[in-house]
């Protein structure tokens, strides 16, 4: 579904980043694994390529103008044109994860900045590339929780909470993939999201029942299990989508 397509992928050495890497380099792209973490980044593409794929590895600090700028210049000089990216990178500050009333003002600025600010920066770069190339397609990584309140209910007797800052980012990434979309869709531009549920990363085994009560046969899903979503959103057979967010959660949502 993707052959001959250049697509970067922020994040690419993440969790989810890992597995989009993966299954966008098996449907035939070349796929630029583009992480902070530079050594974790070529682990990544090098597995790729050992299963006979196409991957590039690339230092990114999605933060820092420069970096992403130097990331598209690199990715150009190597293929002549890009033709998606991916905004999956996730960057937070140590104190990320702390229950409502113990979040301190500094740290809500630091991680909405870091994270929401970079998705933005990351977006407004490629979005320059592609009016200058004629075409391009850009897919923000949202969430469940960018659409609906939490439900704090799965999180009883738990140390997890949802933290607020993520509700803040998440449904600030939709918001800004529908006026990137709105801006651009006269200049051979789409922006789409994705917004999957809740993904397995070890868990307490208390979290997943009362989280899989709420959702269908599966409940926590998997990587794997959004890659297919995304394949679709980078292939040709959207190619009329724009500005649409796409919720992948086996019902956890409805």
């Amino acid at each position: 579904m993707l052959s001959g397509k250049v697509v970067v992928i922020t994040g690419g050495a993440g969790l989810l980043g890992r597995a989009f890497c993966a299954a966008v380099a098996e449907r035939g792209a070349a796929v630029v694994v583009a992480d902070r973490d530079e050594a974790a980044a070529y682990s990544v593409a090098s597995r790729i390529c050992d299963s006979g794929g196409s991957a590039l590895a690339q230092a990114l600090d999605i933060s820092v103008p420069a970096s992403v700028q130097a990331l598209i210049q690199s990715v150009h000089e190597r293929w002549g044109r890009i033709d998606a990216v991916v905004n999956s990178a996730y960057p937070r500050n140590v104190n990320y994860g702390r229950r409502l009333e113990d979040v301190e003002y500094q740290d809500f600025v630091e991680n909405t900045s870091l994270n929401l600010a970079g998705c933005f920066l990351v977006a407004q770069q490629f979005a320059a590339y592609f009016s200058r190339q004629g075409d391009g397609n850009i897919v923000n990584l949202a969430s469940i929780y960018g659409t609906l309140a939490p439900r704090f209910s799965v999180y009883e007797g738990t140390a997890m909470t949802m933290p607020v800052e993520y509700s803040a980012i998440k449904s600030g990434v939709i918001q800004l993939t529908r006026y990137f979309a709105q801006y651009f869709k006269k200049q051979g531009l789409r922006c789409n999201s994705l917004s999957p549920g809740g993904i397995l990363d070890g868990q307490p085994e208390m979290f997943l029942q009362a989280y899989g009560r709420l959702a269908g046969r599966k409940g926590m899903l998997e990587p794997a299990d959004v890659a297919g979503a995304l394949v679709f959103l980078l292939s040709d057979d959207s190619a009329y989508m724009t500005g649409q967010n796409i919720v992948v959660d086996d019902g956890f949502s409805l």
